[in-house]
């Protein structure tokens, strides 16, 4: 029988928010670090890949723990991105909704810093921040965490990666008698020196089933293509996905952005997201992406950090990742709350034998994704060519005469017909453009 959450301890005013958001079975991380956060005092690492619940996991018992006595910032949690910072900030929020005595700001970068400084002269019990923006309030001596009783990493894998000299100089500020909880999808050796250098002896390491919840729901499959025809068997993919939202992943921003521009002209309800945009359009297109205006993200890595978005029925890898760990935060974007997912990676050919290291390292399974052969990728070039036509705003700088002119050539026509002659002048025309380059290399050989 599953434990409930006043089995592990939970308090009756948390219990009613859980209720209200419709939580009511605890996930595995879930029941083995809260009763030890709640009744033990050692510092924690918990391993758990993303979309566990590795919130409400460290979230839950910091509420029910705070002082709420003591007006004093009693804990920081720190997130690698402003994303994941509000991400965290939104849920404890809806955790402490029954217990308003309970004070929490999110103070992280990218936003104009002198709101977060005023609103750190009002009583605060729980911060969450990015390394970055807090060391920044430090220096200025707008906030002391010179007291604080909980640190919490979260996502620490790519923290300590990333922004490593940002949480240095906040760990030199807090006290040594803190509690430290780390909380991360994978433990490569940067974690471990963190924990060897900034935690207790003593620590407690907990690990969420591994081999289950991390891939449980996902479908690994991978396709092998040309450098050519790469853009093609992704947007085939894409229109087979039409209505569906998905999140896909290039290496750099340029690669981002020129992706982008690509779905763009094929009028794909699509969005990107890098670490050279500003803020302000990062949440514009994030709030789009979260409410369903726009279906496909294209995202850096570091930038993805912290979507949490349900529904999210496909990741695409368009190109391979650096990293294993680089591979499990992807992937673990879909498939999340026990739904079901496609992670699908295009590679040349010769990467296949790195899918049977990934798969070596992870654990997992790749199955060859069928690609669209040439005749299906033209079908569908047909298909982006009419949407295009369809979603073209009407120029309102075309003459009322010419318009009508033009009217009077296809009045006659019915729909179908009218339809039958434009698709086949296209098809004339794609089948001309794919015949030049040969007929030109015939006229240099005379």
């Amino acid at each position: 029988m599953s434990k409930q959450f006043s089995d592990l301890g939970i308090s009756p005013a948390l219990q009613q928010s859980l209720s209200g958001l419709k939580i009511t079975i605890p996930t595995d991380i879930q029941e083995k670090v809260i009763p030890v956060l709640l009744h033990q005092k050692e510092d924690l690492v918990a391993v758990a890949k993303t979309g566990t619940g590795k919130t409400a996991a460290f979230g839950l018992p910091l509420i029910q723990l705070i002082d709420t006595e003591n007006t004093a910032i009693q804990a920081v949690i720190l997130t690698p991105t402003r994303e994941l910072g509000q991400q965290i900030h939104a849920n404890l929020a809806s955790f402490a909704a029954n217990s308003p005595e309970i004070s929490i700001a999110a103070i992280c970068g990218g936003v104009p810093i002198k709101p977060q400084i005023e609103r750190l002269k009002e009583p605060t019990h729980i911060i969450v921040a990015t390394p970055g923006r807090l060391a920044d309030l430090v220096k200025r001596e707008a906030i002391n965490i010179k007291n604080i009783s909980y640190f919490i990493l979260d996502e620490a894998d790519e923290m300590v990666s990333a922004l490593k000299e940002g949480l240095d100089s906040i760990i030199k500020e807090i006290p040594k008698s803190r509690r430290t909880l780390l909380f991360t999808a994978t433990m490569p050796g940067t974690i471990k020196q963190l924990v060897q250098n900034y935690m207790s002896k003593h620590v407690i390491h907990i690990e969420a089933d591994m081999k289950t919840v991390g891939h449980q729901g996902i479908d690994h499959q991978y396709v092998v293509v040309e450098p050519i025809e790469k853009l093609e068997v992704l947007l085939h993919f894409l229109n087979s996905k039409e209505g569906e939202r998905g999140i896909i992943f290039c290496k750099t921003k340029a690669a981002v952005n020129k992706l982008a521009k690509n779905l763009a002209i094929n009028k794909f309800s699509s969005g990107a997201i890098h670490g050279s945009l500003s803020q302000g359009i990062r949440d514009r297109i994030m709030g789009q992406f979260r409410e369903g205006y726009i279906d496909i993200l294209v995202a850096t890595d570091l930038a993805a950090r912290g979507i949490d978005v349900k529904e999210i029925a496909y990741v695409v890898n368009y190109h391979l990742p650096d990293t294993y760990d680089a591979y499990v935060h992807r992937s673990g974007r879909t498939a999340r709350a026990g739904a079901k997912g496609l992670a699908l990676t295009v590679i040349q050919k010769e990467e296949t034998d790195d899918i049977v290291d990934f798969e070596t390292e992870l654990g997992i399974t790749f199955k060859p994704y069928q690609k669209a052969d040439a005749k299906s990728i033209e079908d569908n070039n047909t298909l982006l060519w009419a949407k295009k036509i369809f979603k073209t705003k009407p120029n309102r700088d075309i003459s009322e005469d010419l318009k009508g002119k033009v009217k009077t050539i296809f009045h006659h026509l019915t729909k179908e017909e009218l339809v039958d002659k434009i698709l086949a002048n296209y098809v004339a025309k794609t089948s001309s453009t794919n015949a030049k380059p040969e007929t030109s290399k015939k006229k240099n050989r005379k």
